[in-house]
């Protein structure tokens, strides 16, 4: 009997673990994401003051989450994993009454932006996990003890997880689970070049079929029975655009104040897009004009977006006119302007570069991993299918590498 009871205790654990550690990494991965989210709690909780910590409060959260899952699936330091656990879901479980009953606008971003659950569904999950919490640790008195090797399965996960917080703070997120993700596609492109994808309308045959006095249309995949009567067959064009195909805006103005939305929707584009243009230094405005040059130099249309207005971009171009170091009248000729949740969610990176062709969403780099000269040349010449599968697969292989490894090491150590 007790052997049964501390087996159901550890299985509570896990399960409650797991959620932990993959609601954690999620977070993890995209620290301006979480950020964000954390910003929306500030507003919330009329905290708006606090807003300068954003960013170190969401990886705490986020690391804080991770290793606690990390320590309930290794079954390491039961006691003080325990309470944290508890107090954690106590926490959680009053913001989530907080989120039902005021019901504001936002996400609870329990799992960043991979899964929105709405604040109903965030109550119930929050609700099982307190049941599994309280499963795993009463009676207090008899969680047991682990094997001395899972301390050493909890310190590889750690050191793992640094890593990757590490990464995720460098560079954008290894997967995108924003609109504006590989392959998406601009809204422009729909509107105004959508001659180009008529050449990729696909047809299909229709069968009328008619029983009793009543006709009805099937397809090859799902005919009816013998007891219908064939009438005549049909083709119809099917829908060019997918199901799953994503269709985003990229509001542009110029320094008139004019709108363009066709910018990056015809041939190559390369958008370096720039969120929090007050945190960048002279030094960074001069790494991008001569990066959009060697862009321009390989044939992309180069386009600098900036979250300000055109009177704040003209004192961006009078001060880095003043120090004589950066070709300012070319980053004119480049420069229009967008609105901070667009930008921000284009590219995570500051000073980030985004490739488009024909309106469709080829790869993102971070600003400390802007392609090279020759790099550039490349993307220049090949079919943009190339590094749109690469940047999707390498990505993907990435974390659930990262993940398989976590998870080997803490239940098979």
């Amino acid at each position: 009997m007790n052997i049964v009871l501390e087996r159901s205790k550890r299985f509570c654990g896990y399960l409650t673990g797991i959620v932990f550690f993959l609601s954690g990494v999620l977070k993890l991965m995209d620290p301006v994401g979480t950020s964000l989210i954390v910003d929306e709690y500030y507003k919330f909780m009329h905290l708006d003051f606090l807003s300068f910590t954003s960013v170190y409060m969401a990886v705490a959260v986020s690391m804080a989450e991770s290793l606690i899952g990390a320590a309930l699936i290794t079954g390491v330091w039961r006691k003080i994993t325990a309470v944290a656990a508890l107090v954690a879901m106590g926490v959680f479980m009053l913001i989530s009454i907080a989120l039902l009953v005021f019901n504001p606008s936002m996400d609870c971003g329990c799992f960043g932006e991979a899964v929105h659950l709405t604040h109903k569904q965030t109550f119930i999950k929050n609700l099982i996990l307190s049941l599994l919490c309280c499963a795993s640790f009463f009676p207090f008195s008899a969680l047991g003890r682990p094997k001395k090797r899972k301390y050493v399965a909890f310190s590889l996960v750690a050191a793992a997880l640094a890593f990757f917080a590490v990464y995720s703070l460098l560079y954008i997120p290894v997967i995108d689970f924003t609109d504006y993700s590989a392959s998406a596609r601009l809204e422009a492109s729909e509107r105004h070049i959508g001659r180009a994808f008529a050449a990729a309308d696909e047809y299909e045959a229709v069968f009328i079929y008619e029983k009793n006095g009543r006709t009805e249309k099937f397809t090859l995949e799902n005919l009816p029975d013998s007891t219908w009567t064939y009438v005549s067959t049909e083709t119809v064009r099917t829908e060019t655009r997918k199901a799953d195909e994503t269709i985003v805006p990229l509001p542009v103005i110029d320094s008139r104040g004019e709108y363009h939305d066709r910018l990056a929707a015809e041939g190559k584009s390369m958008v370096v897009s720039v969120y929090s243009p007050e945190s960048f230094s002279s030094r960074r405005w001069r790494l991008v004009s001569e990066y959009l040059k060697s862009a321009e130099a390989n044939g992309f249309s180069p386009l600098l977006l900036v979250a300000a207005s055109p009177e704040a971009g003209e004192n961006i171009l009078e001060r880095l006119a003043s120090d004589g170091k950066t070709d300012t009248d070319f980053l004119k000729s480049v420069l229009y302007y967008s609105d901070y949740k667009t930008l921000i969610s284009l590219n995570r990176s500051n000073g980030g570069a985004t490739f488009f062709s024909d309106g469709f969403l080829i790869r993102k780099w971070a600003f400390r991993a802007l392609p090279g000269r020759n790099r550039m040349e490349e993307l220049g010449m090949e079919d943009p299918t190339e590094p749109l599968l690469s940047y999707s697969t390498v990505g993907n292989l990435f974390f659930q590498a990262f993940l398989l490894f976590s998870f080997a090491v803490m239940l098979l150590l």
